[in-house]
């Protein structure tokens, strides 16, 4: 077992001085999403599934990102899950339950808003899982997805990280801000005296839950746009992985049906 005082620093490697311009973002986010919409289409012939977890610091972008998904996908295929804490029914039963049962359905992609590491992340911070159960969660987890992977779901796990100053500066615009208030509470504010064992629970979190089939992506996320735009990039490549995104053909049958329509229609004078 790796010892968490021993674990690489994958946060403090990080480039946070990453940027990306306004034109360069907007150029690349209407490809992405394209992209996004021929995934989603393709699923729906080949059966697939996906699962997206987002990952990160309070006010690193992970609903930003994931409202950039939601504006281009059809509702009909694509869940999104916000996971708060535990209810007290949740409570009463392994851990991962409540995610089995959020799972997606063959030709349907499910994002998770936070998940199931919060056992190795706020649990273990906070006390809320002992040392016995957030350690042997390590294995849970990869159990779980290797589950998932082996029977044909794709998974993009993507970890968001702001510096400190950065957080403040959204903090006070999030007070400043009458929509957007409800985002913060007491726990965000609490969180931040405990930086330091966040940043160590996570590298290693993500040392041990790094796997072939199911690997972490850790974006430096001080600027929105150059985060927003890695983060799609790397779903869309886990997503779309062995899939012919080309359009469908046109159904034989639809197109006479719509052929036939067409003739009726003009036959009449357009009156049907």
């Amino acid at each position: 077992m790796q010892d968490d005082d021993h674990a690489p620093r994958r946060l403090a490697g990080l480039n946070m001085e990453s940027r990306l311009g306004k034109a360069d973002y907007e150029e690349r986010l209407a490809g992405l999403q394209t992209r996004l919409q021929r995934i989603q289409q393709a699923y729906l012939d080949t059966g697939d599934s996906a699962v997206v977890v987002f990952e990160g610091w309070d006010a690193a972008g992970k609903g930003g990102t994931i409202r950039l998904m939601s504006a281009v996908l059809d509702p009909r295929s694509f869940r999104v899950w916000p996971i708060a804490a535990p209810r007290e029914h949740d409570l009463e039963r392994h851990y991962l339950a409540r995610f089995w049962e959020r799972l997606p359905a063959k030709r349907e992609i499910a994002v998770f808003d936070r998940s199931w590491y919060g056992r190795v992340l706020v649990e273990r911070v906070e006390g809320f899982a002992t040392a016995g159960e957030w350690k042997r969660a390590y294995r849970e987890i990869t159990d779980f997805e290797r589950l998932l992977t082996d029977a044909g779901t794709r998974i993009a796990k993507i970890f968001l990280y702001i510096t400190p100053d950065e957080q403040l500066g959204r903090f006070e615009k999030r007070m400043s801000d009458p929509l957007k208030r409800w985002k913060l509470s007491y726990e965000d504010f609490r969180n931040r005296e405990k930086w330091e064992a966040y940043e160590a629970a996570a590298d290693e979190m993500l040392e041990r839950t790094d796997t072939a089939n199911a690997p972490w992506t850790v974006i430096p996320a001080n600027d929105k746009r150059f985060a927003r735009i890695a983060a799609l990039e790397v779903i869309a490549d886990r997503l779309s992985d062995g899939i012919d995104l080309a359009p469908r053909e046109l159904d034989d049958k639809v197109e006479k049906a719509f052929r036939r329509l067409m003739k009726a229609g003009k036959s009449d004078g357009g009156k049907t």
